[in-house]
């Protein structure tokens, strides 16, 4: 599930937002993918458009937005390696649409489509790849043909990114604020209904009840430990036990006493 801690909620909001709107209705060319734990980091997969020598091509591309996007702009980077005059040899992108001409109130729609047409117009004249800006102004043939051999070794077809999985992660983000609750509601009412619920073992049986056995003595006996009695089993063994071996005890008939005194008196005598 998506944290997202490093963005406020109201861009959180917005973000989802547009992002829906890219995977429901994707500029020409471009696909883009969120990263499901961080809505900081978005991925597209742009390809080169035809009649360049990116054609042919799919380029791996991410913008990182920071804390205080979108007043501050992303940053670009190609995850392919490509040979662009304004693509340096890490990745950096360099337009001025993420530098100087950055407007708090460009979307990511935007940003997308200036880096694709990047591939159709370069600007050798800010170059941070110089060998291919020097290579562009003077020899096009001998750049295109570099271009090329770098596309077709870098920029094979990508695995597509999963069909709607934008849409599923901006959904989470609505409601997983709400399935928390739910959760622990269920956990509560579960934790209520264990403290209320009669054991199997403890529950009265029926037939106790129809044998004359109050049922309430019955529970109070079966809870009595083995360990109280010393013996294996419930105390009511220790208990009927010995009720049984008082009753077996023999009785002295009361003639015999009444012999035993008479004795005793005729000896004093």
């Amino acid at each position: 599930m998506a944290t997202n801690e490093n963005l406020p909620p109201n861009v959180i909001k917005q973000l989802a937002k547009e992002l829906k709107s890219l995977d429901e209705s994707p500029p020409e060319g471009i696909k883009v993918s969120v990263n499901d734990d961080d809505f900081s980091i978005i991925y597209a997969d742009i390809e080169g458009p035809a009649g360049t020598p990116y054609e042919n091509g799919v380029f791996r591309m991410k913008l990182l937005l920071s804390h205080d996007f979108p007043h501050s702009p992303p940053k670009g980077y190609f995850l392919t390696k490509i040979f662009h005059p304004n693509i340096a040899t890490n990745g950096e992108i360099c337009v001025n649409t993420l530098k100087k001409d950055w407007n708090p109130s460009l979307g990511l729609r935007h940003v997308l489509i200036v880096v694709r047409c990047l591939l159709i117009e370069p600007f050798p004249e800010s170059a941070l790849n110089e060998q291919a800006g020097k290579m562009l102004l003077e020899n096009y043939d001998e750049y295109a043909r570099h271009a090329r051999l770098y596309t077709g070794i870098h920029a094979k077809p990508k695995p597509k990114f999963k069909t709607g999985a934008i849409t599923e992660s901006t959904t989470a983000l609505n409601v997983e604020q709400h399935n928390t609750s739910v959760l622990n509601a269920e956990q509560k009412n579960a934790a209520s209904g264990a403290g209320l619920s009669l054991p199997t073992s403890l529950a009265p049986s029926t037939a106790s009840t129809k044998g004359g056995i109050n049922p309430d003595h019955q529970h109070q006996q079966s809870t009595i430990p083995a360990t109280e009695t010393g013996v294996s089993g419930t105390g009511t063994v220790g208990i009927s036990g010995a009720a049984s071996k008082k009753e077996g005890l023999p009785k002295v008939p009361a003639d015999k006493k009444k012999m035993d005194a008479r004795k005793k008196s005729l000896k004093r005598l």
